[in-house]
Parts: structure tokens; sequence; C-alpha cells
């Protein structure tokens, strides 16, 4: 059985069911690319993907070591460069929110647990990434 099924529904938009839970997803073509820009465009899911993953392996980590992580909010800003037209920096800003104040073996545990996301590591190493961490 696939992952899930894409179905192109015109006006440069796909629909995405995800097989196994049946969630969907639309996705559409940005506005600088001649689509409207009225739901996630296939290069921000892909950015987004990086953020979402990083954040869900931080909860993985943080469950196996009993640290209580209070509340994670991750920011991300996708930059398009051209010739060819592909995603060329990713920029996130990862929030620690609501939670315990960490030592530093804490942090290190837990950014290097986010660095080596499956994404992160699945992206092309020239594709610039910079993360920040915020300690709040």
């Amino acid at each position: 059985m696939s992952t899930a099924t894409i179905k192109y529904i015109g006006d440069l938009r796909t629909e995405a069911r995800h097989n196994e839970s049946g969630t969907i997803i639309f996705t559409d073509a940005p506005k600088d690319n001649h689509g409207k820009g009225e739901a996630f465009s296939p290069t921000d899911l892909l950015a987004t993907s990086l953020a979402s993953c990083m954040v869900s392996i931080m909860g993985i980590v943080a469950r196996t070591h009993d640290i209580d992580l209070g509340t994670i909010e991750a920011e991300m800003n996708k930059i398009m460069f051209a010739e060819p037209r592909r995603v060329g920096r990713i920029e996130i800003k990862v929030k620690f929110l609501n939670g315990p104040r960490f030592d530093e073996k804490t942090r290190q545990i837990l950014v290097r647990a986010g660095m080596t996301c499956p994404v992160f590591l699945s992206l092309h190493p020239d594709m610039e990434k910079e993360i920040e961490w915020i300690w709040e």
C-alpha cells in the first residue's frame, strides 16, 4: 500500500490523502509561481516538514530521557532561489515556551535530536538551513 495518494484537482491545486489515516491536505501553487497561494505550496510543505520533524524527534528524545518540554513552537521561513527554481534556504526559530529552564546538557540533547531528524538529513547539503534556538 502506498503512503499517500495525490490528485491534481485543477487550477494548480492538489489533494493529498494519507492512506492510513485518511487525512487530506491541499496544496496550491504560490502567487509568485502562477498560483493563488490559498494553501501550502509543495515547497512550503518541504520546509514545514523540516520544522515538524525536528520538533517531533525532540519530543521522542524528551520522552526517552524523561524531559518535560513544556510547549515548543517553531517558526519557519522558506526562501526560494532561481536557476533552477528551488528551496535554497530554510530559516527556523525553535522556541521553548512555558517549560522548565534547561541546563546545558539537556539543551545539547535537544539540539542534537533536532539537527539529526530524518528530514534534516535527507535535504541536500547545499540547501542553507539556519536554525535559531530560543530558550525562554
